[in-house]
């Protein structure tokens, strides 16, 4: 079983930055992507980047050139960067990552971790 614990969210004016962490820990042999999905309120969830093994990165258009993934393969976590915050970007931000366990393959999901931009 793989844990994931998030932390980082919080409250930011517009501009502003804020850096989310995701730590995944249990029976992990090897990860081969970790992303960062986001869903606001009567919305449905949505890819904000991820980044695989092989150093593969994407960004959903919205937050092209504002946010940045990164992975500390060590340490099985990944960050995601955020600045140039804006309102639109407010949301809860889940973790997510696929791998191979001892027994299995994997795919799990972090808590979620409100971010709030105010104007």
């Amino acid at each position: 079983q793989v844990q994931l614990v998030e932390s980082g969210g919080g409250l930011v004016q517009a501009g502003g930055s804020l850096r989310l962490s995701c730590a995944a820990s249990g029976s992990i042999v090897s990860i081969s992507a970790m992303g960062w999905f986001r869903q606001a309120p009567g919305k449905q969830r949505e890819l904000v980047a991820i980044i695989t093994s092989g150093g593969n990165i994407n960004y959903a258009d919205s937050v092209k050139g504002r946010f940045t993934i990164s992975g500390d393969n060590a340490k099985n976590t990944v960050y995601l960067q955020m600045n140039s915050l804006k309102p639109e970007d407010t949301a809860v931000y889940y973790c997510n990552v696929n791998g191979r366990g001892t027994s299995r393959a994997f795919g799990s999901w972090g808590q979620g971790t409100q971010v709030t931009v105010s104007s």
